[in-house]
């Protein structure tokens, strides 16, 4: 149903990140919203404990409900959750009408067609991209619509979740006071948002450093190659820091945004960091260099999980796109010369492409120039091409009412 408003929701290990935009009379999206609450509840993208998930988003959408009645009708969800796999799948079926014209109908029964797959009784698909349609062994068809042939197929990428993790965090929003229009996978949502057709279509990677996951999506041709949820982030880095600087976790968190820096070669050895002005009762100082080590060697454990699997999609050093980098961890500087060295690909730091297509967008510049808002703002990109306020309506996601028949008997 068409609705006025659409929320994007964007529930991370750490905080919570919400944008709201407007169907305006002229039917151009107008920007109402951005905004970061702390979260809780959630640990590597997984709801853990439910109220109190329930509980920080319902903060979180505490100013969204302000803004006009039935602003939580139609709420965009990310799920982060590393418990995905994705696998390959083919559909086949032979075109219904004499004149063997292709219409919807054909294209509909062969996605079907595509969606059986073998899936263990607490697994759900939440995502069926269609890659490529092929018309009597002709293929890299995008839309075979209209074109003449006896027998179609797709060539799909079966993105299916932890049923549990699902029906989680969908209760979690739905005791917040909010109704789900749609669920996306992170790393999609990040493709989405930061990546032009010009970088899918000569072969790249995105690669999202949260909190407490690191997700992937490998492009190519303009079709999506493979995607990962990796259980390790930025969240890390702060651990080992506390862990080897014996210091408090907060502490540790405000050094690495402060002072960190991603390639340890290329800090002062002599740069010193005084403990005294994040812990007030501490004495003494320590290396900044040292530090950087410890931030250095987490990330290339990051970068590793990253490199196997291009290695398994066989894009390992063979993107020229390179990698492009989204979310929080993003900001570290001298992450992009640390990309170079692990995966021997560029790099370059993602943000929000298109902004221009939201009126009122002066107001959140800071938000659309931080890597960190780049899933809200795919989510919001998400909803409004699945509720038709662009022209071309997404293909890849399951509605909500379709993965709540999962749930019903």
């Amino acid at each position: 149903m068409a609705t006025d408003f659409i929320v994007g929701l964007d529930t991370g290990s750490s905080a919570i990140k919400v944008g709201v935009v407007e169907r305006q009379k002229n039917g151009e999206p107008l920007l109402r919203l951005v905004l970061k609450e702390p979260s809780q509840g959630v640990r590597k993208g997984t709801v853990v404990d439910l109220a109190d998930a329930s509980q920080a988003i319902a903060r979180a959408l505490t100013e969204v409900k302000k803004l006009a009645r039935g602003t939580l009708n139609n709420v965009y969800v990310n799920v982060g959750t590393p418990q995905v796999k994705t696998q390959h799948s083919r559909g086949i079926t032979a075109v219904s009408r004499a004149d063997a014209e292709i219409y919807q109908d054909d294209v509909d029964r062969v996605i079907r067609a595509s969606q059986a797959v073998n899936l263990a009784p607490n697994r759900m698909i939440i995502h069926a991209i269609n890659r490529e349609f092929i018309v009597d062994g002709v293929g890299d068809i995008l839309d075979p619509i209209g074109l003449s042939g006896s027998r179609l197929e797709v060539a799909s990428l079966i993105i299916d979740a932890f049923a549990p993790h699902i029906k989680s965090l969908m209760r979690a929003v739905e005791l917040a006071g909010a109704q789900i229009g749609g669920l996306v996978f992170d790393p999609l949502l990040s493709s989405r948002a930061a990546l032009g057709k010009n970088q899918k279509d000569l072969g790249v990677a995105v690669v999202d450093i949260g909190f407490g996951t690191t997700g992937l999506s490998v492009f190519e041709e303009c079709k999506l190659t493979g995607t990962a949820v990796f259980p390790v982030g930025s969240g890390n880095i702060t651990n080992d820091i506390a862990v080897g600087l014996k210091i408090p976790v907060e502490a540790a968190e405000a050094i690495k945004l402060k002072y960190g820096y991603a390639l340890a070669r290329d800090v002062n050895p002599k740069e010193t960091i005084e403990l005294k002005q994040f812990i007030p009762d501490a004495k003494g100082t320590v290396s900044r260099r040292f530090v950087s080590e410890i931030i250095e060697s987490r990330l290339a454990e990051i970068f590793e999980f990253v490199n196997n699997e291009l290695k398994l999609f066989g894009k390992a050093a063979s993107l020229p796109g390179g990698v492009v980098l989204v979310g929080g961890g993003a900001k570290l500087p001298g992450l992009s010369e640390l990309v170079k060295q692990e995966l021997k690909l560029a790099s370059q730091v993602g943000l929000l492409i298109g902004r221009e297509g939201f009126a009122g967008s002066s107001q959140f510049t800071e938000f659309l120039e931080d890597p960190e808002f780049v899933n809200v703002f795919g989510l919001l990109n998400w909803g409004m091409e699945q509720e038709g306020w662009s022209a071309k309506k997404h293909p890849t996601g399951f509605s909500v009412k379709q993965i709540m028949r999962y749930f019903l008997p």
